[in-house]
């Protein structure tokens, strides 16, 4: 069985290997060692309450595998983004071009650096290493991030939303960037994504213009990668989609890749979520699989298992229970697809 739960700081073998696989461009994992294994420690202290500031509160979670303990992807969700560290983004706009004289009307698009989305809750990191690919990991690794919120709504933002890699090649390198953004910042991408993961982005307010950007002026093949995610990132987009997030023009500064978001009570599987207690026994009945967490934050567990419920228990076997760390009374928090 698959289990997503609380990261832990004994993690960081597994949570480093996971980085390398993701490459290039993935911004939340293109961090040095040390780094990372201190993003599992501020995690672990996020989860046990010991920061009182939500805006310090990152949450990361490991799919582990429940029988070999093998790390085989990560998810993470950032209690409340753009307050101490602004979020920016380019918010496109169109306006309309008119004279009367030259008897011409037509819209132009225009991008502009926006920090619109402070106080909001950030799901993203999402990542799987080959082997973990299909059978539902992906989906369970999405969906338990929306059960951790639900699990203590007070702590996370009113609005959520999720950023997704733009498109770069092989390499690693972003058509967007070579002809938006590096003229301005005059260092690579990669040096860009990292002194981005790792400062309070004032470098960016510092270097990037307040002006509008023409999309007009930009060469074609740059144009046509806007708001458009990479290969890789398809499906956590369609994930994304199917809970009610949706692209609003917003993009990425650095590789333009889109920015999708919603109300975070109108996150499907937060608001078709219940909580019912653990039944004594895995009573007979119709059997759906759920996606089922036990309601705790502080050790949060997650996992997809075969349930019952007759309105007033829920009926887990004992394989789901020993993953959720829960007995019977205790509430679990499920989520059922119609």
């Amino acid at each position: 069985m698959l289990v997503v739960r609380a990261a832990r700081s004994g993690d960081v073998d597994g949570f480093l290997a996971l980085a390398r696989a993701a490459g290039p461009g993935f911004t939340s994992l293109s961090l040095p060692d040390d780094a990372l294994a201190q993003k599992l420690a501020a995690s672990e202290a996020a989860f046990d309450g010991r920061l009182s500031d939500p805006c310090d509160c990152n949450y990361q979670l490991m799919l582990e595998d429940f029988e070999t303990g093998a790390i085989l992807g990560t998810s993470a969700v950032k209690a409340m983004v753009g307050i101490k560290k602004p979020y920016f983004d380019f918010k496109i706009f169109t306006f309309a071009q008119a004279s009367r004289e030259a008897g011409k009307r037509f819209d132009m698009d225009a991008m502009l650096l926006v920090n619109d989305f402070a106080g909001s809750t950030e799901v993203g990191s999402l990542f799987l290493c080959d082997k973990a690919r299909g059978a539902g990991a992906g989906s369970l690794t999405a969906k338990a991030r929306y059960l951790l919120v639900a699990s203590a709504r007070e702590r996370f933002g009113k609005r959520i939303l999720s950023e997704l890699r733009g498109v770069v090649d092989e390499k690693g390198d972003s058509i967007f960037f070579e002809h938006v953004t590096r003229p301005f910042f005059r260092m690579s991408f990669d040096e860009a994504d990292r002194l981005s993961a790792a400062t309070d982005n004032q470098f960016i307010l510092d270097l990037m213009p307040s002006h509008l950007i023409y999309l007009d002026l930009l060469p074609r093949e740059a144009r046509a990668v806007i708001g458009k995610t990479h290969p890789h990132g398809v499906n956590a987009l369609r994930l994304l989609e199917a809970e009610g997030l949706r692209y609003e023009r917003y993009v990425d500064i650095f590789d333009g890749g889109p920015l999708v978001s919603c109300g975070a009570d109108e996150v499907r599987t937060i608001r078709e979520s219940r909580v019912l207690p653990v039944a004594d026994t895995h009573r007979a009945g119709d059997r759906r699989r759920a996606l089922v967490s036990n309601d705790r934050i502080g050790d949060f567990r997650c996992v997809y298992a075969e349930m019952t419920h007759d309105g007033a228990q829920a009926g887990l076997d004992d394989e789901a229970r020993r993953a959720l760390d829960v007995a019977a009374g205790d509430p679990v928090r499920f989520w059922i697809k119609d």
